[in-house]
């Protein structure tokens, strides 16, 4: 990977998930100091931002057609797709920490968008326990960090679709599902008819973690200049990661993470990172923000040897 300068943009927001906390993912994640282990590594890192999000205690609840604090969601995606966009027509690289999984519609969007001024494609590797592939017809709970990936395929509602413009944001041909391992009723056939390309737990056991990373940098790579790494905590297991409030029994262990990671790094075509669903307030210590430092730092080039 071509060691550009990163720029890390907090995005502390819970208003996607069901459980309070993914707010101080941010705080959590910075705590572990991944800044300094990237400039260890050789990279520049830059001052650090935020995008300001209201708490949700400040907002007035309001159902809409079953998606809950949408109009503050689409706000602040908003807000990150120009920040993401200008990132990397600065030719920096941008690195997300969240924050719940509906932030990723704004960053895929402004990684969408500067990629589409040179008639360029993305990839996206999705690395989640869920598919996040609902919609508001379909979602048992309303909660729009279950939304994200069906409204960057173009799917669902039209508010969510259109963050950043109109257009769909990544080709279904180029989107790689790893972990999955709980999916509602309604995702399956949404998955099924849509093209992307499911790893499941069983994928990874039976094939193994080396075999999966190949065939999934060959999808997002196909015809891409680059892909998106959206990396929701809860896609490794809870007892190596138990931060997370969306917690999934039998997911991927740190030895499978880390080499999956290195097989990103090795590929050298990442061009972006989330780093999303940390919650704070159920974790250990702090344990899971150390894990993801790690795992993070190998995705950038950290090795053995």
């Amino acid at each position: 990977m071509t060691k550009k300068p990163i720029r890390i943009v907090g995005v502390p927001m819970d208003f996607g998930a069901q459980h309070r906390g993914t707010d101080m993912g941010p705080s959590a994640l910075r705590v572990a100091n991944i800044a300094a282990g990237l400039r260890r590594l050789g990279y520049e890192v830059g001052r650090e931002v935020d995008i300001q999000v209201p708490s949700m205690e400040s907002r007035a609840y309001k159902e809409i057609s079953n998606m809950r604090f949408k109009e503050e969601i689409l706000d602040v995606c908003g807000r990150l797709c120009a920040r993401v966009e200008r990132i990397l027509n600065d030719g920096d690289f941008p690195l997300i920490y969240g924050g719940d999984h509906s932030l990723a519609m704004g960053s895929v969007s402004g990684i969408s968008n500067h990629l589409a001024q040179e008639d360029k494609k993305l990839g996206l590797i999705w690395f989640d326990a869920h598919a996040d592939m609902n919609t508001a017809e379909s979602s048992p709970s309303g909660n729009i960090h279950g939304m994200p990936l069906s409204a960057l395929l173009g799917m669902g509602d039209p508010d969510l679709c259109s963050i950043g413009g109109p257009q769909t944001k990544v080709d279904a041909n180029n989107v790689a599902l790893v972990a999955i391992r709980d999916i509602d009723d309604g995702e399956r056939s949404a998955i099924q008819e849509s093209g992307v390309h499911a790893f499941t737990m069983r994928d990874i056991d039976e094939q193994g973690m080396a075999a999966v990373a190949k065939k999934v940098l060959e999808i997002v790579n196909n015809g891409t200049d680059g892909f998106h790494l959206s990396f929701d905590v809860d896609g490794l297991d809870p007892e190596i990661a138990p931060g997370t409030g969306t917690r999934v029994k039998g997911g991927v262990d740190f030895r499978e993470a880390h080499l999956f990671m290195e097989n990103l790094a090795d590929d050298g075509r990442l061009t972006s990172m989330d780093v999303v669903e940390l919650n704070p307030s159920l974790d250990i210590k702090n344990q899971t923000a150390g894990i993801v430092k790690e795992l993070v730092l190998s995705a950038f080039g950290k090795s053995v040897l």
